[in-house]
Parts: C-alpha cells; sequence; structure tokens
C-alpha cells in the first residue's frame, strides 16, 4: 500500500495533468452544421462558442423561423461534437469518471 506522501504526489500529478488536458480542449475546435451547411457553429473543446457563420441564402426576412432552427440545430452539433471531444481526450484522465458537463 502506498504512504500518504505517495497518493498526494499522484492526486497532484492528476490535477496538473487535467489542467493541461482542459487547456489543450480550449484550444481545438469543432464545427456544428446544419441545413447543408447554410449555418456553421465553431465551438471549442470546452463548450465555448467561437463563431457562428450564416451563408447569406439561409437568410430570408420572410421567414426567420428556418434561420431560427438551422443556427439552434448547428448549436446542438456543436455542443454534442465538443462535449464528445471532452470526453475522449478527459476520460482517460477520469478512470471513466462522468466530470460535471460531459
Amino acid at each position: 500500500m502506498k504512504n500518504f506522501g505517495d497518493l498526494q504526489k499522484m492526486a497532484q500529478r492528476m490535477q496538473a495533468d487535467m489542467a493541461k488536458a482542459q487547456e489543450d480542449l480550449a484550444a481545438l475546435t469543432v464545427e456544428g452544421t446544419a441545413g447543408g451547411g447554410a449555418v456553421v457553429v465553431v465551438m471549442s473543446g470546452t463548450q465555448e462558442c467561437k463563431q457562428v457563420r450564416i451563408k447569406k441564402d439561409a437568410v430570408d426576412p420572410e421567414d426567420v423561423e428556418t434561420l431560427e432552427d438551422l443556427v439552434r440545430a448547428a448549436t446542438t452539433d456543436a455542443l454534442a461534437k465538443s462535449k464528445q471531444l471532452a470526453a475522449d481526450r478527459l476520460g482517460g484522465l477520469t478512470g471513466g469518471l462522468k466530470l460535471p458537463g460531459m
């Protein structure tokens, strides 16, 4: 059995590894799309929205509801991809434990 000092060192190493992984995730991005690429949402691996791109032909002043649906769908797609990226990158560090927000 390991002594308390060894356990503390292991916990500190795990904490440092987790901080580095989260820093790396913040630098990575995923793209969520809708409407065949008419709307694209770029999101970081830490679920921060970085960019929203909308093609001009997706904008119809007479049909704002469709554009709203496309933005929502692209955001949902980007969020799912971002969460999966985080789960893939952090899964090895957490030993399969589910972390809040994942």
